[in-house]
């Protein structure tokens, strides 16, 4: 019965091997390598081989002893199924022995030689069956080949994702493009981006406008337009238009490069679970082996000294082989750096990228976020945001503003120019005075104009309305009359009031803001977004000082995230337990302290990565406990005689590949 189950697996191997091989094998959605295909093969040959063997009558060996030489048919017998063992298992036994020569002994491939030498020579020995030794080796090398598989195919969604290193960069010289490598571009050069290019590195346009495809660096399948002036990050695919850039940094220090880095070296900071899994396997492999000579030695011993009984040498061997193959720790130790891996690709592919596993991990017991405010929940940029008690057509009063501001570079000028969408014409505007602390006087088209604070329209003795909302208020005069007021504040980003909402259903349980704002400011955004706590009017060194108090107390009670995006964020986002930077707009300073960066300078992708991680961390519990509970119940199966060698197969391979099916899930995200 075990022999026709046997004989049926192989079967289903076969088909399945043979339609992967020909009918996946050549398709380029496969993704396979030629190292995995040739393991395919193997595997192929070996499962078709065992099975035309199994399938001989044994009348086919016998007639072997008659026509060559007394037992005849057994070495040949032998020496079919030993070369069918060879094709399936000789780089196991190749890696196994150059491991006992580098003094690293106990790994799955000595566990592996031993179990199944092990067994083919006890079939020699009883002239028994070879069917265990090559089913075992051949099943662990599908679970081998699955398990690269599975990494491989991680490690290519990633690879995709982050598939924006420029191969080169456009320089015109005497009017040709030339091809340069982006590593000999210097500072405000001139580079042509062409339409279906990469970006090679950061800059500003200087001519020209376009389309851009963001989605490898932020996750967002929405093109984004860009014109002359805007500042433009390498890694993004230029979808249109022919753009001119002036470079503002060296390939090195550019966007594309610091996002490579992060995710080629997050692999290796591990978290603690990872570092748990190491120093177990170094710990549990040699037990088990030590073990396995114990159960293989002493049993017979006992019995022939103490108990006067036959050794049964054959049954006990037989046990510790079988206990051997059990042992294999590969479910644990392949599984959850994969799970890691495959989180940290799950997350890249949202927009959100984690510089190392151990963050993975923090994040996921994350329970307080403290926000910086400007840049972080609010756009950073000055908007007009509301006209009141105006006299004239509210265009009109715009107009007269930016006109009256134009000659000024402060924000709040800019911002009134943004509104009157237009380059204003100086030529316009004469006898400009600006009065500091008050605002400006001017006169447009012939009309007098003044535009400024409360302290302005008080100077020219001028009444005016008071505003009550918050933020930079621009009073206008006309000819000496009031004309109402502009309200210029920075803008709450679309998505924060969502974001905070988000955090709540993802378990966190308190948020605070942080700024240096003044209080009545702070206070207006913090109830519009609805957080929890917020301190205002703050210095950077003030910001840390906040963290640290709010970190004692929370001492035991959940981690401590920080949400920040400028230069002055840097040292609070290193003092945290976690820090998370803006990608997008956030300065070089920010994202180089941050161990967690959000490409597309979203606050609702925090709580998405909060998910992720606690996603991930659950299938890592899952599969410890998964992999320990089969293992340990096999084992003790197995030294009772209960386990055979067949049951070693799953608790070894089929765990395997049940703890990787669980540990690509974190490649899959939901949507919020």
């Amino acid at each position: 019965m075990q022999e026709i189950i046997i004989n049926g697996l192989l079967a289903v191997v076969i088909a399945a091997a043979v339609v992967m091989r020909f009918f996946i094998g050549t398709r380029e959605s496969a993704g396979m390598t030629k190292k995995q295909k040739t393991m395919l093969e193997r595997i192929l040959a070996a499962a078709a081989l065992l099975l035309v063997l199994q399938l001989l009558p044994a009348e086919v060996f016998a007639g072997l002893d008659r026509i060559l030489f007394p037992s005849a048919g057994r070495w040949v017998r032998f020496a079919l199924y030993f070369a069918d063992y060879l094709i399936i298992g000789h780089d196991i036994l190749r890696k196994a022995w150059k491991g006992i020569q580098n003094k690293q002994v106990f790994d799955e491939n000595f566990l592996m030689a031993v179990a199944t030498v092990g067994a083919m020579a006890l079939a020699i020995y009883e002239n028994g069956d070879y069917l265990e030794a090559i089913a075992v080796m051949l099943f662990y090398q599908i679970g081998e080949w699955f398990q690269s598989y599975a990494v491989g195919k991680s490690r290519r969604n990633i690879s995709e994702l982050m598939d924006i290193r420029p191969d080169y960069a456009n320089v015109e010289r005497d009017g040709r493009l030339e091809q340069v490598d982006p590593d000999e571009v210097e500072i405000g050069s001139v580079i042509v981006v062409q339409p279906g290019e990469k970006v090679p590195i950061d800059g500003v346009i200087v001519e020209g406008a376009s389309s851009l495809n963001t989605s490898a660096l932020t996750g967002e399948s929405l093109p984004r337009e860009a014109k002359a002036g805007d500042e433009i990050i390498s890694g993004c695919i230029n979808m249109t238009g022919v753009l001119k850039i002036e470079t503002t940094k060296e390939f090195g220090e550019s966007t594309v490069s610091k996002i490579l880095d992060l995710v080629e070296n997050a692999s290796s900071r591990k978290s603690r679970s990872e570092d748990f899994i190491s120093k177990f396997a170094k710990i549990y492999t040699p037990a088990v082996c030590y073990s396995a000579l114990a159960l293989a030695l002493l049993p017979p011993l006992v019995r022939m000294l103490a108990l006067g009984q036959p050794a049964a040498w054959g049954t006990w061997i037989y046990r510790a082989l079988t206990f051997l193959v059990i042992s294999c720790p590969c479910a644990l130790v392949i599984s959850i750096p994969l799970s890691f891996f495959a989180g940290i690709g799950g997350a890249s592919a949202q927009g959100v990228l984690v510089k190392g596993s151990n963050y993975l991990e923090i994040l996921s017991q994350t329970k307080t976020i403290v926000f910086d405010k400007t840049g972080t929940l609010t756009q950073g940029v000055f908007e007009v945001n509301g006209i009141h008690h105006a006299a004239l057509d509210d265009a009109k009063l715009i107009e007269y503003a930016a006109l009256a501001e134009s000659a000024s570079s402060h924000p709040i000028s800019k911002s009134l120019q943004r509104a009157y969408g237009k380059e204003p014409d100086r030529t316009r505007v004469s006898d400009i005075e600006e009065i500091s602390g008050n605002g400006v006087l001017a006169k447009v088209d012939g009309v007098t104009v003044a535009a400024g604070n409360d302290k302005l329209m008080k100077r020219l003795g001028i009444s005016y309305h008071e505003c009550h909302d918050t933020g930079t208020i621009i009073h206008m005069a006309v000819n000496g009359a009031y004309a109402g007021h502009i309200v210029i504040s920075d803008i709450v980003k679309p998505h924060a009031k969502e974001a905070i909402r988000a955090l709540r259903r993802a378990g966190v349980d308190q948020t605070v803001m942080l700024t240096g704002d003044a209080d009545s400011v702070a206070q207006s955004v913090a109830s519009s977004l609805g957080i929890d706590a917020v301190y205002s009017e703050l210095l950077p060194a003030d910001k840390v000082t906040k963290v640290e108090e709010l970190l004692q107390k929370r001492s035991g009670r959940g981690k401590l995230a920080f949400v920040g995006d400028g230069i002055n964020d840097a040292p609070v986002l290193s003092r945290a337990d976690i820090g998370i930077a803006m990608g997008a707009m956030g300065s070089d300073a920010a994202i180089e302290a941050a161990d967690i960066v959000l490409m597309d300078d979203d606050p609702l992708k925090i709580a998405k990565a909060i998910r992720i991680s606690r996603k991930c961390l659950r299938i890592v519990y899952q599969n410890i406990v998964l992999a320990l509970g089969v293992k340990f119940a096999c084992l003790v199966l197995g030294a009772l005689g209960i386990a055979n060698m067949y049951l070693a197969i799953f608790a070894d391979v089929g765990v395997m590949i049940l703890a990787v099916l669980n540990a690509i899930r974190c490649l899959f995200v939901k949507k919020l």
